[in-house]
């Protein structure tokens, strides 16, 4: 079976044995991203602890200081055993634009619901634009996956000249955007319904967070899984050293 074209590489790149063809590369780039099953606990511990706290004492600074309690604690875990602090760091900078956006409502003269509600905004707006971004670039013909196969190449944009490495990358980038896309298509009717009083906002609340968890890692991992299917389908050359004479 005849193999596409290798990309094209830079003078002086070089790409490691292990990052031999573009599924490779996207492989190990997705797995990086996604962190395992740690990574998914530390992004979903502080939506849980914000979400019951609420719930329970709908005391929202307290939910707000036990969530980025909780994130600390796992960051100062994951600093003893010197591994990856990047999923906390994350769910920190999450907890950091919520409280942001609690803050901003406040002084707006929000209520307390208000308030709550506000947490889950950042979320909804992060998921929107990463759709929009993602569908501009497949659009375009120019797909953000096809830059993970330029990082490694050492030129970012050689990946672009091999339609079949483009038609790949495409798809791969439009599996990315249908999770982004589901989120926001669930989580912003109800937010908006709570926010003009169609539906109570404790219920709002709690929805909201069993969805912010339960759509995240798991409709990642059906993303990843789907992607996983696909890159094992073709083996895409990254590049191949020049023949000698």
């Amino acid at each position: 079976m005849s193999h596409p074209d290798p990309l094209p590489q830079p003078a002086g790149a070089h790409v490691p044995p292990s990052h031999t063809t573009v599924e490779g590369v996207v492989r190990e780039q997705l797995s990086k991203a996604l962190g395992g099953r740690r990574g998914m606990l530390e992004a979903a511990l502080p939506t849980i602890l914000f979400t019951a706290t609420w719930l329970t004492t709908r005391e929202l600074r307290l939910a707000l200081v036990l969530s980025l309690a909780a994130a600390a604690l796992l960051l100062v875990v994951r600093l003893v055993q010197r591994s990856s602090v990047q999923f906390c760091v994350n769910a920190i900078v999450g907890i950091g634009i919520g409280w942001f956006f609690v803050t901003l409502s406040a002084r707006n003269g929000g209520s307390a619901d208000d308030q709550a509600l506000a947490y889950f905004l950042p979320g909804i707006l992060y998921n929107s634009g990463y759709t929009v971004l993602l569908a501009i670039s497949c659009l375009v013909g120019w797909p953000l996956v096809g830059f993970m196969v330029g990082s490694v190449t050492g030129d970012p944009t050689a990946w672009h000249t091999d339609k079949k490495i483009v038609r790949l990358c495409t798809r791969l980038t439009w599996l990315l955007v249908l999770p982004c896309a589901l989120r926001v298509l669930v989580q912003a009717p109800i937010w908006l319904s709570a926010k003009a009083g169609s539906i109570d906002v404790d219920t709002a609340v709690a929805t909201l967070g069993l969805l912010k968890v339960g759509l995240g890692w798991p409709l990642q991992l059906g993303a990843l899984a789907t992607m996983v299917w696909l890159l094992a389908r073709n083996h895409t050359p990254v590049g191949e050293e020049p023949a000698t004479t």
